[in-house]
Protein backbone atom coordinates (compact mmCIF):
# COMPACT_ATOMS: atom_id res chain seq x y z
CA UNK A 1 0.00 0.00 0.00
CA UNK A 2 1.61 3.66 -0.73
CA UNK A 3 2.30 5.89 2.22
CA UNK A 4 1.62 9.54 1.86
CA UNK A 5 2.77 12.39 4.21
CA UNK A 6 0.24 15.66 4.93
CA UNK A 7 2.24 18.84 4.44
CA UNK A 8 1.44 18.73 8.48
CA UNK A 9 3.40 15.47 8.52
CA UNK A 10 6.20 16.34 6.91
CA UNK A 11 6.28 20.03 9.06
CA UNK A 12 6.24 17.35 11.83
CA UNK A 13 8.83 15.86 11.00
CA UNK A 14 11.41 19.01 10.58
CA UNK A 15 10.44 20.60 13.56
CA UNK A 16 11.20 17.22 15.23
CA UNK A 17 14.96 17.15 14.12
CA UNK A 18 15.07 20.81 14.74
CA UNK A 19 14.32 20.23 17.95
CA UNK A 20 16.98 17.27 18.49
CA UNK A 21 19.94 19.11 16.62
CA UNK A 22 19.85 21.40 18.98
CA UNK A 23 21.29 19.09 21.29
CA UNK A 24 22.66 16.38 19.05
CA UNK A 25 23.10 17.13 15.22
CA UNK A 26 23.68 13.15 13.59
CA UNK A 27 21.13 12.22 15.73
CA UNK A 28 18.74 14.29 14.43
CA UNK A 29 19.06 12.89 11.40
CA UNK A 30 19.10 9.47 11.73
CA UNK A 31 15.85 9.91 14.24
CA UNK A 32 13.72 11.63 11.45
CA UNK A 33 15.11 8.76 9.33
CA UNK A 34 13.84 6.18 11.94
CA UNK A 35 10.39 8.25 11.76
CA UNK A 36 10.19 7.96 7.88
CA UNK A 37 10.92 4.40 7.89
CA UNK A 38 8.47 4.14 10.91
CA UNK A 39 5.86 5.53 8.31
CA UNK A 40 6.81 3.88 4.99
CA UNK A 41 6.41 0.40 7.22
CA UNK A 42 2.72 0.88 7.35
CA UNK A 43 1.99 0.47 3.90
CA UNK A 44 2.80 -3.43 4.72
CA UNK A 45 0.70 -3.85 7.89
CA UNK A 46 -1.54 -0.54 7.61
CA UNK A 47 -4.06 -2.35 10.41
CA UNK A 48 -1.09 -3.13 12.88
CA UNK A 49 -2.02 -0.29 15.18
CA UNK A 50 -5.00 0.34 17.25
CA UNK A 51 -7.69 3.03 15.96
CA UNK A 52 -7.60 5.74 18.04
CA UNK A 53 -9.78 5.29 21.27
CA UNK A 54 -12.67 7.69 21.47
CA UNK A 55 -12.06 8.76 18.32
CA UNK A 56 -12.80 5.37 16.13
CA UNK A 57 -14.96 7.27 13.99
CA UNK A 58 -12.57 8.91 12.25
CA UNK A 59 -10.22 6.09 11.31
CA UNK A 60 -7.19 7.64 12.91
CA UNK A 61 -4.48 4.73 13.90
CA UNK A 62 -1.68 5.51 15.94
CA UNK A 63 1.94 4.02 16.11
CA UNK A 64 4.45 4.44 18.19
CA UNK A 65 8.10 5.00 18.10
CA UNK A 66 10.23 6.39 20.85
CA UNK A 67 8.53 9.13 22.54
CA UNK A 68 6.71 10.20 19.41
CA UNK A 69 3.02 9.08 17.99
CA UNK A 70 2.64 8.89 14.20
CA UNK A 71 -1.03 9.04 13.29
CA UNK A 72 -2.51 7.57 10.30
CA UNK A 73 -5.58 6.87 8.53
CA UNK A 74 -5.99 4.01 5.85
CA UNK A 75 -7.68 6.00 2.67
CA UNK A 76 -8.40 3.18 -0.32
CA UNK A 77 -5.29 2.20 -1.44
CA UNK A 78 -2.89 4.41 0.52
CA UNK A 79 -2.15 5.34 4.17
CA UNK A 80 -2.03 8.98 4.76
CA UNK A 81 0.27 10.18 7.46
CA UNK A 82 -1.50 12.81 9.32
CA UNK A 83 0.57 14.12 12.37
CA UNK A 84 3.91 13.04 14.48
CA UNK A 85 3.75 14.30 17.59
CA UNK A 86 5.66 13.95 20.84
CA UNK A 87 3.93 11.92 23.31
CA UNK A 88 3.61 14.57 25.98
CA UNK A 89 1.39 16.72 23.70
CA UNK A 90 -2.17 17.28 23.78
CA UNK A 91 -2.87 15.28 20.48
CA UNK A 92 -6.15 15.73 20.42
CA UNK A 93 -6.13 19.32 20.77
CA UNK A 94 -3.96 19.40 17.70
CA UNK A 95 -5.66 16.18 15.94
CA UNK A 96 -9.63 17.37 16.56
CA UNK A 97 -9.51 21.28 17.35
CA UNK A 98 -13.02 21.75 17.00
CA UNK A 99 -13.80 19.91 19.42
Amino acid sequence: MKVVLTEAAWADMFNIGLAIRKHNASRAASFVDELYDRCKELGDLPYAYPLLRDHEATGIRRRVHGNYLIFYRVEGDAVQIVHILHGAMDYEQVLFPES
